[in-house]
């Protein structure tokens, strides 16, 4: 059986849930959202108000009413990019070990504590 790179390497993503990212590409890019949710899986997150598409549902058990609804798509987690919340800069994330012996998020450019 052969095994995939990305199914050996598997990293853990910088961008969690809540942070407040940039998109860096594609036709969103240059919009601002929180992150609602992250796919680690598939290295993917949904961005609050981003990549929102349209979807037509038909009536069932849950919703009463069908018609046309509108929800973000996931976006691919290297499309994104942190902002720092002290210099409001886009920026890439660093880590640093902590005295009690923790690792915390650190933004490179003014490197202030994310966690």
């Amino acid at each position: 059986m052969w095994i995939g790179v990305s199914d050996v390497h598997k990293k853990h993503p910088l961008i969690k849930k809540n942070d407040k990212v940039i998109v860096q590409t594609g036709k969103e890019k240059g919009k601002i959202g929180t992150v609602l949710k992250v796919n680690t899986e598939k290295g993917q997150g949904i961005v609050e108000k981003i990549n929102i598409v349209k979807r037509h549902t038909r009536p069932g058990r849950q919703t009463s009413q069908g018609g046309i609804v509108e929800k973000e798509s996931p976006i691919r987690l290297s499309n994104l990019m942190l902002v720092c919340s002290k210099c409001a800069e886009p920026t890439r994330i660093g880590r640093r070990l902590v005295e009690d012996g923790s690792k915390v998020r650190v933004c490179k450019k003014c490197g202030e504590l994310i966690d």
